[in-house]
């Protein structure tokens, strides 16, 4: 069964399609291009033929087509794909995630629990505003049930760290005192690059990109307010983290 005859069988007879796929390393065949424009592009045009009511594109908060970065790019391009496809389609832009086995607060808590000294991308300056995967996983379920859809959500949670003021949260919570170093992004590149030879990258170029801007979501989309969500905290998450230097967490850095 070739890729269309697949992706239309599997959207065919349903009211609601989310389409979440996304892609971090390339491999071969598989690029930003292929998965986040291409593949998109697929789903919502086999959405709209099989006269599927409601359908939720999952990007990202910062997606932009006029990026010099390719993963960047690739995800606004992404978006403009499937609205060509589908106009009525419901963008949602979560922040970074956070949840159980993530790619992101899990490694931070494992590496700053492990390491007297932790490098920093850049100055630490870098502001994020993560989500926690069971909210934005409502907040998807949550726009296309309501009864005035808005083109576009942007989904992140209820504060905004400086990179530095996050893994100090983390720092507090683990009750351990680490040294910060900041690192040029001049030097992540080449180490990112070397990482994805790996068979599991720890890190990759661009998740340095993504790290050079600001992860934050606009006052000017509705979010996760609009919505009827109250965000969880990344500190209440943090209480589920256990190890031999933990300690509750009672304040915030």
């Amino acid at each position: 069964m070739n890729d269309d005859a697949s992706v239309a069988a599997a959207v065919a007879g349903e009211c609601a399609v989310v389409n979440a796929v996304s892609l971090y390393v390339e491999h071969g065949s598989e690029t930003f291009h292929s998965v986040h424009v291409v593949a998109a592009a697929r789903v919502a045009r086999h959405a709209r033929a099989q006269g599927v009511a409601q359908l939720a594109h999952v990007s990202g908060i910062g997606s932009d087509p006029a990026s010099a970065s390719r993963y960047i790019r690739s995800r606004g391009q992404g978006e403009a794909a499937v609205r060509a496809a589908f106009a009525s389609a419901t963008i949602i832009r979560p922040a970074v995630i956070f949840g159980p086995g993530d790619a992101f607060l899990t490694p931070l808590v494992d590496l700053l629990r492990r390491f007297p000294v932790f490098p920093m991308f850049g100055r630490g300056a870098t502001r994020v505003q993560p989500a926690d995967v069971d909210d934005v996983a409502q907040g998807i379920a949550a726009a296309l049930a309501a009864a005035e859809r808005q083109p576009m959500y942007e989904l992140a949670g209820p504060r905004v760290y400086t990179f530095e003021n996050l893994l100090r949260t983390i720092c507090a919570h683990l009750g351990v005192e680490r040294m910060l170093v900041p690192v040029p992004f001049g030097l992540w590149r080449p180490a990112a690059f070397a990482a994805e030879m790996l068979p599991h990258p720890p890190l990759t170029r661009n998740q340095v990109e993504l790290m050079e801007v600001d992860n934050v979501a606009s006052p000017d989309r509705p979010g996760f307010t609009a919505l009827g969500i109250e965000p969880r905290s990344i500190e209440s998450a943090l209480q589920t983290y256990h190890g031999s230097h933990r300690e509750p967490l009672t304040r915030g850095a």
